[in-house]
């Protein structure tokens, strides 16, 4: 046992001794090469130039392929940085487009309804009656009723029986009033008659809704002589609406006299109260 554990330190020690001996070998080695460059290099001739340019030329071309991957990574980077910064201007500048577009609608839209309101404005001027104007809030338009529900009512001092005006036109008669809005019904609606004259003969009728946009006269003279292009008022022979409020214009299709309206029940935002 004791020899063993002095062969086994003896082989330790060997192998320091051979490992400390290698290098200091290998340092020798160096610096013998270190001086050996150092001479060559202060050597000038045409041989050793050569080898020179020929030696640094190889480094340099290395340095450039080594140097190849990392600057295609570092552009590649920067390539994605660019793209991922593009899309995200563009991202922005798509959301502050919209908005402006939403601007210039919102300002369109503003500037309509002002030419409503100037225009109704105008027409309260203009006419001798006392007119209050309201906002149509709901439209209820189905195949033989139809009629408006109105922003205003009893607050602003509406009654049942008041006529609705388009502009100057005739187009219904207020029917139901709450505080804050009232119905409209309209001269299209299935209900709706309305006693008026025909211009030029001076013929009395009726008016009659039937759920569409041209009403018919009824209760004409047996030997009328009514023509297409005849202009259609209010009556006031019932005592609820002023006479001569313009209604439409007499067209006749298929034996039928009916009135082609002036203004599109379709296409009203804001309407006049005659109170």
């Amino acid at each position: 046992m004791d020899t063993n554990r002095e062969d086994i330190g003896i082989a330790i020690r060997s192998a320091l001794i051979d490992k400390g001996t290698k290098q200091k070998f290998s340092l020798f080695v160096l610096i013998i090469l270190s001086i050996i460059f150092i001479f060559i290099e202060t050597i000038e001739t045409k041989p050793f130039n050569f080898f020179r340019i020929f030696l640094k030329d190889i480094i340099y071309r290395g340095s450039i392929a080594v140097s190849i991957p990392s600057k295609s990574f570092g552009n590649f980077t920067d390539y994605v940085k660019e793209h991922v910064n593009l899309y995200s201007n563009y991202s922005q500048l798509k959301k502050e487009n919209e908005e402006l577009k939403n601007n210039i609608s919102k300002t369109d839209f503003l500037e309509l309804e002002n030419t409503q309101l100037r225009k109704l404005i105008e027409e309260q001027i203009a006419s001798s009656s006392n007119l209050v104007s309201a906002r149509v809030m709901l439209d209820k338009q189905s195949p033989y009723l139809n009629s408006f529900v109105i922003n205003i009512g009893s607050n602003k001092g509406i009654k049942n029986g008041m006529a609705a005006l388009d502009g100057k036109n005739f187009i219904g008669r207020i029917v139901d009033v709450n505080f804050f809005s009232s119905r409209v019904l309209l001269i299209s609606d299935l209900n709706s008659k309305i006693s008026v004259l025909i211009e030029p003969s001076a013929y009395h009728a009726i008016l009659s809704g039937h759920g569409r946009n041209k009403p018919t006269l009824e209760y004409l003279p047996e030997k009328h002589t009514i023509q297409n292009g005849d202009k259609v008022y209010t009556s006031g022979k019932e005592g609820i609406f002023s006479p001569g409020i313009p209604i439409g214009e007499v067209i006749i299709e298929n034996n039928f006299i009916k009135v082609l309206l002036f203004s599109d029940l379709s296409q009203i935002t804001f309407i006049n109260i005659i109170l």
